[in-house]
Formats: C-alpha cells, sequence, structure tokens
C-alpha cells in the first residue's frame, strides 16, 4: 500500500504490533489506568470468540485468557499495546490501549452481578474521555440476536462512535454466515438513519485482522494530531 505522508503525519503506512500486555484489571472506574493514551473497547455476548479475535488481532496466542465457560471476563481489562508507525514519527513507536469488556449475557452468573457489570460497562462507555471508538463483536454463525440489537441500539442513543465485528465467519457455510450479516445489518436498517461500519473476521483463518488494525491506526493519527 502506498504512503501517504502529510504534516509528518503517516497515513498510509501498515500497523505492526511490536508488544502488547495487561496493565491493569479494573473492578472500579476509578482504578482504571489514566486517560493518556488512544483507547479502543472490545465488548460482545458472552461466548462470541472476543478473547480469540483479541490474541489474532495483536497476534499474541496467550494474550487474552479464552475459556470454554462463557462471562470469564470480569473486569475492565486494560492491555498496552505498543506498535509502529508512531503517528508523528518521533519515537519510532505508537502506544494505544486495547480493553477487554465483560461480556454480555453473563452466562451463569448471580444477578446482582449482572448488574454490578452492566453500571460498570455503562459508566465507562460514557464517561471514559480517551475512547475512541468501541467494536462491537457479533457472531456470524448464528442469526441475530435481541442482546447484541438492543446493545447496539444503546450505543446509538448514547451517541457513542462504535463499529461491527462480524466474528466466526469461519464456522458455518459462507451463505449461512452472509444471511446472518445481511439479516443482522436489515434489523438495524430498520430504525437507524446510517449504518455503523462493520468488519468481517475469522481468528482461525486471521482474517479482517489488516482492516482493524488500519482503522485504529487512522484513528491513533487523528488522537496524536489533536491531542
Amino acid at each position: 500500500m502506498a504512503s501517504d505522508c502529510k504534516s509528518d503525519v503517516c497515513i498510509g503506512a501498515d500497523m505492526e504490533i511490536l508488544s502488547a500486555r495487561l496493565i491493569s484489571c479494573s473492578a472500579d472506574f476509578g482504578a482504571l489506568p489514566k486517560p493518556q493514551l488512544p483507547e479502543y473497547a472490545f465488548v460482545g455476548r458472552s461466548n462470541v470468540g472476543k478473547s480469540s479475535f483479541i490474541n489474532m488481532l495483536t497476534g499474541r496466542r496467550r494474550l487474552a485468557h479464552t475459556s470454554a465457560t462463557p462471562g470469564k471476563t470480569q473486569t475492565i481489562n486494560h492491555y498496552l499495546i505498543e506498535s509502529q508507525p508512531d503517528p508523528l514519527q518521533q519515537l519510532g513507536r505508537g502506544s494505544w490501549y486495547l480493553v477487554d469488556l465483560p461480556g454480555y449475557g453473563y452466562a451463569r452468573q448471580p444477578m446482582q452481578q449482572r448488574k454490578k457489570w452492566e453500571e460498570l460497562i455503562s459508566h465507562y462507555l460514557r464517561q471514559r474521555s480517551n475512547l475512541l471508538y468501541t467494536f462491537l463483536l457479533i457472531d456470524s454463525s448464528i442469526p441475530p440476536q435481541a442482546s447484541d440489537l438492543a446493545f447496539a441500539d444503546q450505543l446509538g442513543n448514547w451517541e457513542l462512535p462504535f463499529v461491527l465485528i462480524f466474528t466466526k465467519t469461519d464456522k458455518e457455510k459462507q451463505r449461512v454466515v452472509h444471511r446472518n450479516i445481511h439479516d443482522f445489518l436489515q434489523y438495524m436498517q430498520e430504525r437507524w438513519e446510517r449504518l455503523p461500519e462493520y468488519f468481517l473476521a475469522s481468528a482461525v483463518k486471521k482474517t479482517g485482522r489488516k482492516e482493524v488494525l488500519d482503522f485504529i491506526q487512522e484513528w491513533n493519527i487523528r488522537f496524536q494530531a489533536i491531542a
């Protein structure tokens, strides 16, 4: 891909992940890292394949813990990612936060715990000043789920920027996957004036990785330009 550099900000270069490490597991909004870096949250229904996608995106097989038990993530987990190129080409590398949020659905969790998580997620999404985008993960191997559509609507009601990532595109026949995605977007289109951007992804085939990293790189550049 050709490079397009203006005012010392390199827009066209592909992102390379140099390091990724867990730096914070917060059960309280006040315990979050200082909001000094661009930040991207990943959220989805329990068992949507979020941990596998995060590991694929960062190129670290065991960064986010995968489990056969849905609802394993119970805190707001911040991963510090260092990547190249640095948007301003000053340090040789750029830093940003990837945030793993508890899944909604919360299988086998007490109602009180579910309510606590819902309040924590709501507070985080609405109050975190450096949160640039939320990535809402949707399981493309199954028909549209009411909980996913409701969460997307809530993000819209809060006027929060988000994109969709359709996961598990390798788990079913392509005609089934395409139908599920089409139906999900059709449901949204019935009550949305404009649909959010979306990506297709498979942690197994590593599809969608470049597109999502390119998207993050673009917003890292915008964050640095106005910081």
